[in-house]
């Protein structure tokens, strides 16, 4: 596939065919053939190389793309808001925060610094621990939040936590696996490489299918019912990330844990019209379906099944406490009052926060792609996001 993508530098240029080798001496070490969930583990999380591991800037104008904190600071404060109240109206929470893959730390410099500046419960959360697989990521994360001394990094989750858990757009950072529908059942897409063409040459990634684990396919609703050829996602990692998120949370005797992701309930991830699945990649704020293309300067990323991950997070214990659009869960906790803290006669501060807020709630930008599922023990949301947007089912 020939992309007009904007040119990579020599270094990265460079760093990208050293994960193609590393990738390729894989393949060749397992016979010719991995799942793609390696490779993308690989293009993700390879050691100094992978796209989350690497030295490249990933987020805001300078990166691939941007997410709701790199956007405004609104979002954190409003996060800020809420996960007070919670802890203030459950005893059973312990006043601590715990957000997944934290990115550039803004979200966390946003919700402590308004935990800082405005007026809050007496339990204002004591601790915010951030759970980074990335020590690239880490490491900025540790510079922007030097300010803070009750941050505190993980690299894995603790055995137990109590209190609330946060996690902006973790969720489609998981490796996925591809599956499609074969004339004799469905398949489990990998990857593989063709014949090198020349010495040094380590051959091109492509695609080779070969029969599916009926496990793998379990994730899909009436799935003999799709046609032939129908390719999709299943997400075997992030659903065992949900079934620890619940071992974990069941310990700690009290928790709201709140996901932010784009990605649709199974009656809608695996329509007919989406029978190519969903897989996207991001490369300078430009999206294309090639993943193979630049390895390692790339996101690779796919729609999240929620209903799979409220299945996984219940078979758990826990409770489903919300699902709901983006815009609907902003808007009931309170993301337009903390806008009204800048007077709209103040057109020159006011308007680019609007603005800002709209990318988050408008139904044309983020507000209805991206959902929001809570889960959670000894804990409930506020009543009131319960009595709204009633249009979302799992």
């Amino acid at each position: 596939m020939q992309l007009q993508l904007p040119e990579a530098s020599v270094e990265a240029q460079r760093a990208s065919r050293q994960l193609h080798n590393l990738i390729a001496t894989e393949i060749r070490r397992q016979d010719g053939w991995i799942s793609f969930a390696r490779y993308m583990e690989l293009l993700l999380y390879a050691p100094d190389l992978g796209y989350y591991s690497g030295g490249a800037e990933k987020l805001g104008k300078d990166g691939d793309f941007t997410t709701a904190p790199e956007i405004t600071p609104l979002f954190g404060a409003t996060l800020a808001h809420l996960a007070t109240e919670l802890l203030d109206s459950t005893p059973a929470l312990q006043p601590q925060i715990l957000e997944f893959g934290a990115g550039s730390g803004q979200l966390a410099l946003d919700i402590l610094t308004e935990l800082t500046t405005a007026a809050h419960p007496a339990r204002m959360p004591q601790a915010y621990y951030i759970v980074e697989l990335s020590a690239e990521l880490c490491a900025r994360q540790q510079h922007k939040l030097r300010a803070f001394p009750q941050v505190k990094w993980l690299d894995r989750l603790p055995d137990a936590f109590s209190g609330v858990v946060l996690g902006n757009e973790v969720l489609d950072a998981m490796p996925v696996e591809l599956v499609v529908r074969g004339a004799d059942g469905w398949l489990q897409r990998g990857v593989g490489l063709t014949e090198p063409r020349a010495a040094g040459d380590d051959g091109q990634f492509i695609y080779l299918d070969r029969p599916a684990d009926p496990l793998l396919i379990a994730q899909i609703p009436d799935a003999e019912s799709l046609t032939l050829g129908h390719l999709t996602e299943v997400h075997p990692v992030a659903i065992g990330f949900m079934r620890s998120l619940g071992a974990m949370l069941k310990a700690g005797q009290g928790s709201v844990a709140i996901f932010f992701d784009y990605g649709f309930p199974a009656a809608e991830y695996y329509l007919q019209q989406r029978d190519q699945g969903t897989l996207m990649c991001h490369y300078r704020h430009h999206a294309h379906p090639d993943p193979f293309y630049l390895p390692g300067l790339q996101d690779v990323t796919a729609h999240v099944d929620f209903t799979a991950m409220a299945v996984a997070a219940l078979d758990s214990g826990l409770d489903l406490l919300g699902y709901t659009s983006q815009a609907a869960f902003l808007l009931e906790a309170g993301i337009g009052k903390l806008l009204l803290r800048t007077p709209p006669e103040n057109a020159r501060q006011y308007l680019p926060q609007a603005n800002a807020m709209q990318k988050l709630v408008s139904p044309a930008e983020m507000g209805e792609l991206f959902k929001v599922l809570a889960v959670g023990t000894g804990a409930q949301l506020p009543e009131r996001f319960s009595r709204h947007d009633r249009s979302h089912r799992l």
